[in-house]
Formats: structure tokens, sequence, C-alpha cells
């Protein structure tokens, strides 16, 4: 692609519209993945979400705003405000229902279709990236001199789902408090971050590519990895990097050196402690 195509496209990137085809791409994947952490239902016995449909339309509706309320919460601002756009809770209401109640439960299947899977995909991270912008643009306004601010709103913008997922499950009665972000950081969470942390090099004049080179490129980062989770398995492409910065940093080093040097007195304690044994047994053959 030549370099004046290229910028077109990241143009037309940039000045895409969430609504409706990026919001439902993105309102299908939430709903789907709250009714895939809900218990499996037991031959001859409704599932969660038929008996409990207000528990289940308002978990998936926290899922869905999680970026919004909780960077609301954190900046100050009304909690409720994502709520006040009519449209949009339109939009996912009808979209949850389809999620859960569609005659032989048609949309879910097909949305777990590979193909149309892949697509619905990429729509998503496209908003992604547009969330992440937005929260730094918006933050930038507010605190223009906090920059960990900046990035905290940006990275909970882009994963709030995760950051979320605790307390949706209180609403619909469950309560696992030794899984979530903080301690088990998602990739979605570690891209978000590093996403909000290039848009703010940009704002600093770090990075001085054009806007939509940078837009672009986070979506295509974005897509990318999401696309190689689908298809070759691979979920945090971050792992490697955090191991190699933990042995170096994190004490990881120095860990495996004391090991290495502990081996040869554990293996002469287990020496003496075997020739201990055969000597008493020598001793009983002679008894």
């Amino acid at each position: 692609m030549d370099p004046q195509t290229f910028m077109e496209v990241a143009t037309v990137v940039t000045k895409l519209k969430m609504y409706p085809y990026f919001d439902i791409a993105h309102y299908l994947l939430m709903c789907i993945s709250v009714r895939d952490d809900m218990p499996q239902a037991q031959p001859n016995q409704q599932p969660f979400w038929r008996k409990h449909p207000l528990s289940t339309w308002i978990s998936s509706m926290l899922i869905c705003f999680a970026g919004s309320l909780i960077a609301n919460l954190l900046l100050g601002e009304p909690i409720i405000t994502p709520f006040k756009d009519h449209r949009s809770i339109l939009t996912f209401t009808i979209v949850w229902y389809l999620v859960y109640y569609s005659p032989f439960d048609l949309v879910y299947k097909v949305t777990k279709f590979l193909p149309v899977k892949i697509v619905i995909s990429m729509l998503k991270e496209c908003q992604r990236a547009h969330k992440v912008y937005h929260g730094v643009y918006h933050t930038a306004k507010i605190y223009p001199n906090s920059l960990l601010v900046i990035v905290i709103i940006g990275t909970v913008k882009g994963s709030g789902g995760g950051l979320m997922k605790n307390f949706e499950r209180l609403i619909r009665g469950l309560w696992i408090p030794g899984t979530n972000e903080i301690l088990q950081p998602s990739y979605t969470t570690k891209a978000s971050f590093v996403a909000a942390t290039v848009f703010l090099l940009e704002r600093l004049n770090y990075i001085t590519v054009p806007h939509a080179v940078i837009y672009f490129g986070v979506v295509i980062f974005f897509v990318y990895f999401k696309l190689s989770s689908i298809l070759l398995g691979i979920n945090d492409p971050f792992s490697p990097f955090e191991n190699l910065f933990c042995a170096l940093f994190m004490g990881g080093m120095w860990d495996a050196m004391r090991r290495a040097v502990s081996k040869e007195p554990k293996k002469e304690e287990e020496n003496d402690i075997r020739n201990d044994v055969i000597k008493s047994k020598e001793e009983k053959k002679k008894d």
C-alpha cells in the first residue's frame, strides 16, 4: 500500500462513527461473555437467564457500559451519565434479548460461528481503540498535568468489562474475590494501557507522526492480536516480556541463583539420609 492510500485509509478509520454497527458488536460480545460465565444448566433444569432475567439484564448492562461507569466514578462525574442515551439503552436491550432469548438460540449460535465471530471481534477492537483515545482526550482536558490519571482513565475506558467483572458477578449471586484484574491483569487491560500510553505520548509531542497514522496503528494492534487469540490461541503476547522483566528486576534471577546454589547441600543431606538407612538395614541383618 502506497503512503497516500495508507493515509487516506487511516483518516477514514479515524472518522468512523461507532453507532450502530460497532456498538452492536460490543454489546454482542459483552452479553455473550456474561452468558458464558454463567453456570451451565443441568438436564431438565432451566438456565440461569430463564429464571433470573432482571439480574441477567442488569449484569449485562453493567459490563456493556463498564468503561464509562468506572471512568465517571474516578473523575467525579455522574455515574448514571452513560444511561442518559435512550438510543444506546434500547439497542443494548434488543441485543441482550436476542442473545439470551432468540428462537432456537439462533443469535448465540450464529455469533459463535468462527467467521461471524472474527468480523464482530474486529468491529469490537476498532471500538476499543476509539474508547481509549477519547478517554485520554477527555481526561487530558480535565487534568492536563496528571499523566497517571490520563493513562488510568484511558485504560479503564478500553478494559472496563474486566474491571467490572466481580461486581457484575455479585449481581448474579456469585462472589469470587480471588480473580480480578488487579491480581491477574488480562491481555485487554495491558493492551489498553499500552494504547493509552501511546496516545498520551502523542499528546505530549513525543511522537510526531500524524494522528491518523497513530490511531490506525493502535487499531491494527488491537485487531491483529485479537485475531491471533482467536485463530492461533495466543492469549497474552505480553507474557514473554513480563517474564523477562520479572526475572531481571523482580528477583526472579536471584531466586534461580539461590536455588542453583542450594541444590548441592540438599543432595548431600539426601546422601547422608540414604547412607543412614542402608547402615540401619545392614545392622538389622546382622542382628
